[in-house]
């Protein structure tokens, strides 16, 4: 994106960016009732889309050399609420039936979507422009919070994903 239709975005917008690049993930994944525990690895490649309105995340898991886990998620910011949207899909074939929905806290995004199965709360905490870390936590209905993955991601050349 030029400097010129970055600078005309909202203060708002333009946190938005933090996103963007190619990434690789070193992830923890708890023990659930999808997922046996232990370690993974990620790509995520993430673009400025309609001017820097949007972003949009493809995400790949892999454990044991075999993709586990995928994921397509649009990153917009709600004006009117003040609010950070992201309308996420993924490999478990769930419809979202409303976006995640959250703030920033300094350099932490958080987000929280609910369903008839539970709730999700995903935590992007920012440490440097070139690193963040990810933690995902689901409430199933009736229960507590508990980990799902986590995980450490660092910015890589965009030639250095491949298949995306």
């Amino acid at each position: 994106m030029n400097a010129a239709a970055f600078s005309s975005l909202s203060a708002d917008h333009q946190r938005l960016q933090a996103l963007v690049g190619a990434w690789h993930g070193e992830e923890e994944v708890a023990e659930t009732q999808w997922a046996d525990g232990g370690t993974a690895t990620s790509e995520v490649l993430a673009e400025a889309q309609f001017g820097g309105l949007f972003v949009v995340q493809r995400y790949r898991q892999r454990r044991d050399g075999t993709i586990s886990f995928g994921s397509h998620s649009v990153f917009g910011f709600d004006q009117p609420n003040s609010l950070v949207t992201m309308h996420q899909f993924d490999s478990m074939g769930f419809v979202p039936a409303s976006p995640a929905t959250g703030t920033w806290n300094g350099v932490e995004l958080t987000l929280e979507r609910s369903s008839p199965r539970g709730a999700a709360r995903v935590t992007y905490s920012f440490d440097t422009a070139d690193a963040y870390r990810m933690r995902l936590h689901f409430k199933p209905a009736g229960s507590s919070w508990q980990d799902m993955v986590s995980g450490v991601y660092r910015r890589v050349s965009p030639s250095s994903i491949n298949g995306f």
